[in-house]
Order: structure tokens, then C-alpha cells, then sequence
């Protein structure tokens, strides 16, 4: 038989999807739901001195009109996912624009947007707003450490490193602001039976959001359940717990009828996060052989006036390379837009700014950029202990990566490679995404008498293939047939789960799926070992095995015994759990490779070829981790190509608030992308040795085709995206 895990097994949810059964959180059927609708502030900075209201409360089907004079009082979560320093709706501060000044509900969704476009709101107090990093560089400072850790770190001496590089580079880059947009915009819906409150929540962190509700309503933590089975899509957006969610339980509250929120586009882009604009400084050095010397690496990020937290952290530059003298920090500048948040992947911003000095450096060199970056490969982590990597293929990943995209092919002048009068460039980027050092999961199994399994943790499905993987986990494990497994999620009454974010869900929960499997299947075993009535009576259940329903002992294969049978005597079913266990550090790794095809005479640039070759562990399914890196290669065309959240420097006010304004890559954008994938366990992961991998290709292939846009073309844009005003600007510039 052939083992389930690595095949690349159809998503089991993947019916539900397309039939339209999957029921999303706002798709639950709750008797007698009002709705709710946000008033959101057209100031970015200010007070609310007046609320007119009269007209919206007198509109039909409205239920009530709620301000910051007369919103429930909510305590702040002191919880890790809450990233908001306020509550909005609490006091008449304004701290951006698009923050929520009241909340509408109605008897319908229709008359509650009606009625909130009749709320007049008026301000005192109002001042100019800063509203981009380049306004503010002189107050950046180094935040506190994160959720991503210290913000700042060094190791060696870079002074003298930078010193005694024969090749020294010192450039900048910039990246915009950029939004998630997933195509399920976030949604709450509160249902409160007496004391206790029934959420359907668009989470990628149940466990999170029933937390931060419990603190922020002040009822017992048992008392709130939270519901999350399917999600249209999160990209980190709906990772931390955002105010409209305590908001509108509170108000369901105060109510005593059910309420739903669902945020509008526009609303999304002010209300759940979002990657803030950034400013990245590299000064690199290198010995004439491309050995590195030193890296200084500042990263200065937007922040907003109540909270501090920076997430595009430099991970890659601090553990990927072999340097002696490194220098990375994160800082920090206030400006008066909302609170930026993680966005997939985290390691983006400052992987392009990495991956394209180098690329820089390699043509200083005069050195093939694959060749320099297998110099200064390394097999330890960077730190003072040495530690060696659990696995880590990336030289095979260069290799194979290479061979696949014919990189020797490759004419090393920029500019030298046409059709015509096209102009084609071939780039490449090294990927790396670190996973790990969260808190795990714990996970729940039952096996009935009739053979067949459940498995329960509360964990979420964000369009990965959770379901279809933690059922090829378990399946595997227990022994049985893939139909007889079912794998439960996105209910807080299950098992404790860290959020579905960071890549961690695969070595998170995958570790405590398997063992919470491995201890049932050992219940089941020792149950027909002490069995008179089973043939495998008397065996050592250590050289009993499970396979496909069945139990054999090893080298008497005939010695054996359905699993149904065994349980169908003993007339109870077998129950095991798991507690949560810290996921150790992973670090999944790639080699990217782009080719750009440019039409000089309007700047347009056409990705026609991507290829990603990845070292993520052992592949639990192919089908699904070849979707995750369709995925972080079609983000990459959107943050090199098109994607930029536009913000009025004047108002501090996005502009481009929607899917007609802010441009994300569509089919026609597209070309092929290949995928290579080592397949190798790495012996520290409990999850079959598989790592968390996710967002792992997002990280080098934006710099990949910049890069390849450089080579094309022999010009350098290190402001993204890479629009065609910006290519035809460099080739007229004398």
C-alpha cells in the first residue's frame, strides 16, 4: 500500500467549496440577527465634538445608534494577538482616518448602510497629519522587542568589517504600504444565550479572539465560544483580534439580540491591518572572492500613534548567510494611519532588500549571483552556540533550481538577452522563512468501536489544506484508511491551538495530531495484544503495526486483525489527548528564479516564467504544498509589479480603497510556475519531519524579478513596484 502521506491527496473540503456548502462565518444562520454598520472618521487626527444622529436613528429598521457617549465600556485584552494600544468607540479621540466613530444596527444589512451615511459627525483639534515614513526619518527609534523578537541585533564587528571589504555597496530601498485583501472580508457575528456568548468569527485565531473577548467583556473564559470552520482567505489580516469584533459583541449584548458585522472593502483597509510602508538601508562588504565581510542592515517601518509593534522583520539577513558581521534593526516612525499588522509573509520587505543588494553586489563583483550566494553558505545558525540546522538543502536547492531554469544559459550583461525588441532578464532570490517558537497545539482523538476516527483541534483551515493534511497525518499514523479519518476545526471547544499564522500550523498542530494518533494507536494495539479472542493475542505490541485498518505483527503478516473487530469486542471506543507543546524553530528554504520580458518603448514589464526550488521537510502532500507556492509566487508579482495602498499626503486618507484602485495580479498576469521540492524530514519536527512552508516562496521571488527587470533592462529600480512610469523615467534620463 502505498503511504498517505506525500500523496497529493484532492482537499477534502475542496466539495464543500465549490458546491457552496461550506457555510464561512457570515453564512451562519442565527435567528433574529440584527446588523451592524461602521461610521468610520474622515479625519486622521482630532476629536469628536458632535455626533448628529436624530436622522439616522429615525430611519427605518434601525434598532440603535452607538457613539463613544454611549457604547458599552470594554476592558483592553492584554493578549499577545490584540495589537491595538486603544479601543476605539470609548472616548472621542481620533487617532486615524477610517476609525470607527459609531456603529449602526438594523434590522437589516441594507437600512443599517443607509443610516450611517445620515450620522454627522463633526471635529475640533484636527491638525495636519504625517503621513509617510520620508517625513519622520529624523524621529525613527528601535522599538521593544515583538512578537517577531528583538528588534535589533549584531554580531561582530561591522565598523571593521565594512573596513576591510574590497567591494563595498550602500543602497536603499523603499516598499509601499500594502493591504491583504482577502476575498472574504472580516466578519463577526455575536450571539449571547444569558451569560455566555457564541462568536462566528473569520479568524485565523480562535483561540486568540475568545482570549481577547473574555478580557474585554469581562465573563469567564468558558463562557465564549468562538466558530471559525472554513475562511475565505486571511493573509494575516485576520491573525490579531481587531476592535469591530469586542464591539460587536458588546453590542449584541446590550441589545440582547444577535449582530453581525461585516466589514465593507474600504473598511478593510482601515479596520484589520496591513504591511506598513518601509524604508530599508543596506551597506554590504565583500572580499574580491565574494566572500561577505559585514552587513549592516536598518530596516525604518510606519507605525502608528498608539502602538509600536514592527513586523517585517529582517530574519533572513540575521541567519541565512555566513558573515561574521552582521548589524540588523527595525525601526520605527509614528504616523497618524492605522496600525500595521503581519502580512504574508513577514519576511518580504526585508528578504528584497537582501536579495537585491546582493544581486547588486554581484555585479560589482563580477560574479554569478548563484556563485555568491553558495560562497557564503553556511550549515550552522549564526549564533553563539553554532547550532546545526535541522536540515537545510538550500545548496541542493541552488542546484537543482538552476538545472531546472537552465541558468547557465543565462548571458550575465544586462541588456544582451532579446526577442526583438523585447528585452528579457532572468533573476533569481534565495527564499528563507524562519517557522517555529510558538505555542503549539494540543489535539483530541476518538476512534469509534466501528473503526473509523475523529480528530479535534482548534485550529483553522485559511485555504492551505489543513483539513486534508492533518488527515493524511493521521490516517498514517493511526493505521487506517484515509475515509475512516475526520479531522474537526475552528471550534475553541476543541484542543488549544496557536494562531494560524507564521507557517505554524503544519509543525504545530501535525506534531500534536501525531502524537495524540500514536497514543490511540498504541491503546488499540494494547487492547488486542491482551485480547484471548484476537489473533494477535500474546505478541509484543512493540513489533505490532497499523496499516489501512488493519494490525499485523511485523514478520508474521498473516498474524492479524482488523481495527474494527478489535474495538467491536472491547465496546468502547478509544480516547487519547494531547497537550501543547512549544514548536521548535524551523527554517524552510528555496533558490527562485524569475524571467521578465520588457517592452522599452512603454515600460511594460511581463513576468513569462517562475521557478521555485524548496527545501521544506518532508512533503505531507504535493498537491497542496505546490498550491502554497503558486501562492507566494503570485503575491511576489503583486508586490514587485502593482500592488501600492495609496495614502493623500495632505488627509492621511487611502485612496484606493477597493479592487478597482488597489491592483492585485489577475490570471492573464500569470505565466507557469514550476516547483522543485527536496522532500527531505528533518529530524527535529514532529510532524513527520515536515516544516512549516507557507510563506516561505514569497520571500525571494519579489527580488527575483526586480532582479530580473535589472537585468533585462540595466536599470536598478529600488522604489516598488516597478511601474512602467518608473522604467520609461530611468530610460529617458540622460
Amino acid at each position: 500500500m502505498s503511504p498517505i502521506v506525500g500523496s497529493p491527496v484532492p482537499r477534502i473540503d475542496g466539495r464543500a467549496k465549490v458546491t457552496g456548502a461550506a457555510a464561512y462565518a457570515a453564512d451562519a444562520e442565527v435567528r433574529g440577527t440584527l446588523h451592524g454598520f461602521l461610521v468610520m472618521s474622515t479625519v486622521a487626527s482630532g476629536r469628536v465634538t458632535g455626533i448628529g444622529a436624530r436622522d439616522a436613528e429615525r430611519s427605518p429598521g434601525v434598532v440603535a445608534v452607538f457613539t463613544h457617549r454611549n457604547m458599552p465600556r470594554l476592558a483592553r485584552p492584554q493578549h499577545i494577538s490584540f495589537l491595538k494600544g486603544y479601543l476605539p468607540l470609548q472616548d472621542p479621540d481620533v487617532h486615524h482616518s477610517g476609525q470607527p466613530v459609531a456603529y449602526v444596527v438594523a434590522e437589516t444589512l441594507e437600512q443599517a448602510r443607509h443610516a450611517a451615511a445620515l450620522v454627522d459627525v463633526s471635529y475640533d483639534d484636527v491638525r495636519r497629519p504625517r503621513a509617510a515614513v520620508a517625513d519622520a526619518m529624523d524621529e525613527a527609534f528601535v522599538p521593544p522587542a515583538g512578537l517577531a523578537g528583538p528588534n535589533e541585533s549584531t554580531r561582530g564587528d561591522v565598523a571593521a568589517g565594512l573596513a576591510r571589504a574590497d567591494v563595498r555597496i550602500d543602497v536603499t530601498y523603499t516598499t509601499p504600504m500594502h493591504h491583504h485583501n482577502p476575498l472574504e472580508p472580516s466578519t463577526t457575528t455575536a450571539d449571547w444565550d444569558g451569560g455566555r456568548v457564541t462568536v462566528y468569527e473569520s479568524a485565523q485565531g480562535g483561540h486568540a479572539t475568545r482570549i481577547c473577548l473574555s478580557q474585554a467583556l469581562r465573563v469567564p473564559l468558558d463562557n465564549v465560544r468562538v466558530l471559525s470552520p472554513f475562511l475565505g482567505g486571511g493573509f494575516g489580516a485576520k491573525g490579531p483580534v481587531w476592535p469591530h469584533t469586542l464591539l460587536t459583541a458588546a453590542v449584541a449584548r446590550e441589545l440582547g439580540r444577535p449582530v453581525r458585522l461585516v466589514l465593507s472593502r474600504a473598511q478593510t483597509f482601515t479596520s484589520n491591518g496591513h504591511r506598513g510602508e518601509a524604508h530599508q538601508r543596506l551597506r554590504i562588504g565583500a572580499g574580491r572572492d565574494g566572500v561577505l565581510t559585514a552587513i549592516d542592515h536598518v530596516g525604518t517601518h510606519q507605525v502608528s500613534r498608539t502602538e509600536q509593534g514592527v513586523f517585517s522583520h529582517s530574519h533572513s539577513t540575521t541567519m541565512l548567510y555566513a558573515c561574521p558581521n552582521v548589524h540588523v534593526a527595525q525601526q520605527a516612525v509614528r504616523l497618524d494611519l492605522p496600525t500595521p499588522s503581519f502580512m504574508r509573509p513577514p519576511e518580504s520587505v526585508g528578504s528584497f532588500g537582501l536579495e537585491s543588494a546582493l544581486d547588486e553586489l554581484s555585479y560589482a563583483l563580477d560574479l554569478d549571483p548563484v556563485e555568491l550566494r553558495l560562497r557564503n553558505h553556511t550549515a550552522v545558525k549564526p549564533d553563539p552556540a553554532g547550532a546545526v540546522f535541522g536540515s537545510k538543502n538550500l545548496i541542493e536547492c541552488y542546484r537543482q533550481g538552476a538545472a531546472r531554469f537552465r541558468w547557465s544559459e543565462r548571458d550575465p550583461r544586462p541588456g544582451s538577452m532579446r526577442d526583438g525588441d523585447t528585452l528579457i532578464g532572468w533573476g533569481m532570490a534565495t527564499a528563507a522563512h524562519t517557522t517555529g517558537g510558538r505555542p503549539g497545539a494540543g489535539a483530541h482523538v476518538v476512534i469509534s468501536t466501528a473503526g473509523k476516527a475523529v480528530i479535534r483541534v482548534g485550529t483553522h483551515d485559511i485555504g492551505t489544506g489543513t483539513y486534508t493534511v492533518m488527515s493524511q497525518i493521521a490516517a498514517q499514523t493511526l493505521g487506517l484508511d484515509l475515509d475512516d479519518v475526520e479531522f474537526r476545526l475552528g471550534d475553541t471547544d476543541y484542543p488549544f491551538a496557536f494562531m494560524s499564522v507564521a507557517s505554524a500550523t503544519v509543525p504545530g498542530v501535525g506534531a500534536a495530531v501525531n502524537r495524540a494518533c500514536t497514543t490511540a494507536r498504541r491503546a488499540v494495539i494494547d487492547i488486542a495484544v491482551a485480547d484471548p479472542l484476537s489473533p494477535l493475542y500474546g505478541a509484543s505490541a512493540e513489533e505490532v503495526s497499523a496499516e489501512g485498518g488493519i494490525l499485523y505483527e511485523t514478520g508474521r503478516p498473516r498474524r492479524r486483525e482488523a481495527v474494527r473487530a478489535v474495538l467491536a469486542r472491547h465496546a468502547e471506543p478509544v480516547e487519547a489527548t494531547t497537550d501543547p507543546v512549544p514548536i521548535p524553530h524551523g527554517y524552510s528554504v528555496g533558490a527562485e528564479f524569475a524571467e521578465v520580458r520588457v517592452d522599452p518603448r512603454v515600460g511594460r514589464v511581463r513576468v513569462t516564467r517562475m521557478l521555485g526550488a524548496y527545501d521544506a521537510g518532508r512533503v505531507l502532500n504535493r498537491r497542496t504544498i505546490r498550491s502554497q507556492a503558486i501562492g507566494g509566487a503570485v503575491c511576489a508579482v503583486g508586490f514587485a509589479l502593482t500592488e501600492h495602498t495609496l495614502v493623500d499626503p495632505h488627509r492621511a486618507r487611502i485612496v484606493n480603497p477597493n479592487l478597482s484602485g488597489y491592483l492585485l495580479p489577475v490570471n492573464a498576469d500569470i505565466p507557469r510556475i514550476e516547483t522543485v521540492f527536496i522532500d527531505e524530514p528533518d529530524p527535529t519536527s514532529e510532524a513527520l519531519g515536515a516544516r512549516g512552508f507557507g510563506e516561505t516562496p514569497g520571500t525571494g521571488m519579489t527580488a527575483a524579478i526586480g532582479n530580473a527587470i535589472h537585468h533585462a533592462t540595466g536599470i536598478r529600480i529600488r522604489d516598488l513596484p516597478i511601474t512602467p512610469d518608473k522604467l520609461i523615467r530611468r530610460t529617458n534620463t540622460p
